[in-house]
């Protein structure tokens, strides 16, 4: 019996589940739903919502409860996973300091290899490229330039939300949901607190005054639907892109020849209430007179 129910756990289905989604992750975000839903009373909740307009933040989980009271959740499987997002504007502006000596070694390394290029085409004329030199220098230049790149990418995408006054007002609470252990009480942000994976409020999270109105709370409701309504695709298999999306077709034919014979045969079972001999009767009782005809 007991392996009965581990193969139907397996075998359950997680539609809401994005490819690259650790299964770790993908039920801590079904645990804070199930928090947001019983304990806030949250009656309209997303993932993966995108805030603070088009290029804003994505927050793992929103939700309006009673009084139009907006909660934020963030999911986090590990203490790695803390860490990425656990940063301030301070270490930001470190990490963008670093800009100019990293573009400053590609430069230095570009020079270089246009050096070595006009020696080795200066020493070996018909086969310059095998020159020692010049593959060394157009190696360490590549090296280089994906270094920048990584430290491009890493500086646009450098996450200081957890520590950030502005993503702190779009909710009156917010709370990180994590394993034990993976996120100390020491180490939590300040105005966020702490549920576990049971659920339950390990801190509870201080109400912010957060300066609301319509346009802010129909805003929140928006990002929520459209967060919705991208899941529910997704999980129908739609292949989503800009300007609209390739949706998946059943090979079963909608209104063939099949439907019309159903619709005519249905037809030819309902008697027509013109020919019939008793009088239909107004204010609804048409059908308890039909009923005692057939009777």
């Amino acid at each position: 019996m007991h392996d009965d129910k581990s193969a139907g756990a397996a075998s359950v289905r997680k539609p809401f589940r994005r490819d690259n989604e650790m299964d770790r992750t993908y039920c801590l975000k079904w645990v804070a739903w199930e928090w947001l839903y019983t304990v806030a009373q949250c009656r309209c909740i997303g993932l993966e919502v995108r805030l603070e307009g088009l290029g804003g933040r994505i927050v793992d989980l929103a939700g309006v409860g009673p009084g139009n009271t907006i909660y934020v959740v963030e999911v986090k499987s590990s203490r790695s996973d803390f860490s990425r997002d656990n940063h301030t504007a301070n270490d930001l502006a470190a990490l963008a300091a670093q800009g100019r000596i990293v573009a400053g070694r590609t430069e230095l390394a570009r020079k270089t290899l246009v050096q070595a290029t006009v020696h080795a085409q200066k020493v070996h004329p018909g086969s310059w490229r095998e020159v020692l030199a010049y593959r060394q220098a157009l190696s360490d230049f590549k090296r280089l330039v994906g270094k920048e790149q990584a430290y491009r990418t890493r500086l646009a995408t450098y996450s200081i939300k957890f520590h950030d006054d502005r993503f702190l007002r779009i909710a009156d609470y917010h709370y990180i949901i994590a394993p034990r252990q993976a996120v100390t009480l020491r180490g939590l942000p300040p105005q966020w607190r702490l549920l576990d994976d049971t659920p339950r409020v390990v801190v509870p999270a201080p109400r912010k005054s957060v300066r609301k109105n319509t346009g802010i709370v129909s805003n929140i409701l928006r990002a929520i639907a459209r967060s919705d309504t991208t899941s529910m695709m997704r999980a129908q298999g739609v292949m989503l892109a800009e300007g609209g999306g390739g949706f998946p077709r059943d090979d079963v034919e909608i209104g063939g020849d099949e439907s019309m014979d159903l619709v005519a045969d249905s037809a030819e079972a309902v008697p027509d209430a013109r020919s019939s001999p008793v009088p239909e009767l107004g204010n609804g009782l048409g059908g308890r007179q039909s009923s005692l005809r057939n009777s």
